[in-house]
């Protein structure tokens, strides 16, 4: 039986695939569980609605934090509706979904959250194996980012990334051992152009959450049983 740990955590939660694996994972391995959702400008606020509600339907605590001004520090296509989006990652760049300095926010403002309510474990769904080329998801970053907060506030964070190291078909796959993956399939929102469940089908994300689906179940129904996964 798996241990619970008694200590809480909080879950960087935006309501997509990613990490509402991670708010089910935390559940299974903390006590009491937080999820902070960030607005950050991004163009479809029905991403923070859904969140809220698979959060509040998850039995954790649910919160909203206004960081509208990242939007304004860089350019990019999931805040600013004028630029197109990038379909494919430039060979020599980040793709244009890429938000400077999201993470960073994130992580870092979540950590002062979660000091104020004696939280120190933190729980993000970043992953180097399907991070489109994106810096702020690769694990030096978050070991990077793990040492900050600490010596910022003298504290002793932990920071969680259950999907660092798995890709869409296994993160899906853990979703299925967590026993919510239709749940995860249905009811979350990955989706570029801000369409819940599997998405408009056709912009990078969904083709990723796609792609992941497919492999899984194929395989699943080929006889993996995919426990080399750690829960």
């Amino acid at each position: 039986m798996l241990e619970v740990n008694r200590e809480k955590a909080l879950v960087v939660f935006s309501g997509g695939q990613d990490s509402s694996t991670c708010l089910f994972w935390a559940k299974r391995h903390f006590k009491e569980v937080y999820a902070l959702t960030f607005i950050y400008g991004q163009k479809h606020v029905i991403e923070v609605q859904y969140a809220e509600k698979l959060a509040k339907n998850a039995g954790v605590h649910f919160d909203t934090m206004d960081i509208s001004f990242v939007s304004q520090l860089g350019q990019n296509s999931l805040t600013n509706p004028n630029i197109e989006m990038d379909q494919e990652k430039p060979a020599d760049s980040y793709p244009n979904t890429f938000v400077p300095g999201r993470n960073l926010f994130f992580i870092s403002i979540a950590a002062v959250y979660a000091r104020e309510r004696g939280i120190s474990h933190l729980v993000t769904g970043v992953s180097q194996t399907d991070f489109s080329g994106y810096p702020d998801c690769r694990d030096a970053f978050i070991k990077s980012l793990n040492v900050t907060p600490n010596l910022a506030m003298d504290e002793q964070f932990v920071i969680h990334t259950p999907l660092m190291w798995i890709d869409k078909c296994e993160t899906w796959a853990l979703a299925d051992q967590l026993g919510e993956l239709d749940n995860i399939r249905n009811n979350t929102v990955t989706c570029y152009n801000g369409i819940p469940g599997d998405g408009c089908g056709h912009c990078p994300s969904c083709r990723l959450r796609r792609e992941g689906l497919e492999s899984y179940l194929k395989q699943k129904s080929e006889g993996r049983d995919f426990k080399d996964l750690i829960i």
